[in-house]
């Protein structure tokens, strides 16, 4: 079961969480429509390569990973979206596309927008497209030590 590794590791770590099981799901959006919780309350890890490495993206459902602004924070001459087949194998305890946005368990960098930093708890996919860990965000910031910058486009109002 892919949640185990992720329970293991949140116990081990002496986290609370919030295990939210729903129907089969596989989109971002899709999920947030399920649970009844808005797209900016749900966060989405995206795969990228930053210069060919793989790395986690992590944005609320309701946006995109603007590519440009990911490849100036990291300093990277190239920046793109990672396709299923190339980080598939990266997940071996995960359904493809559900991996939660623990990059520290999968040798990856973890970059995250400042929306999700500023809220108390994040929400996101568990290794399964049937479930969610709901937990505060202080505690994956803590685990996780992703690097925080805005890294989509918000809507400014005219």
């Amino acid at each position: 079961m892919p949640l185990s590794k992720l329970r293991e590791y949140l116990d081990a770590n002496h986290v609370k969480y919030l295990i939210i099981s729903h129907s089969v799901a596989y989109t971002a959006q899709g999920i947030a429509a399920l649970v009844h919780l808005s797209g900016k309350k749900l966060a989405k890890t995206v795969v990228v390569k930053v210069d060919g490495v793989l790395a986690m993206a992590v944005v609320p459902a309701s946006l995109h990973v603007d590519l440009s602004l990911l490849r100036s924070l990291a300093g990277a001459e190239i920046v793109e979206l990672a396709t299923e087949q190339e980080f598939q194998n990266a997940f071996p305890d995960c359904e493809t596309g559900a991996m939660p946005p623990f990059g520290n368990l999968y040798d990856m960098p973890v970059y995250a927008d400042a929306s999700l930093a500023v809220q108390e708890e994040i929400t996101f996919t568990a290794g399964t497209h049937r479930e969610l860990v709901r937990m505060a965000w202080a505690d994956l910031a803590r685990l996780v030590e992703p690097q925080i910058a805005n890294l989509t486009q918000h809507a400014v109002a005219a």
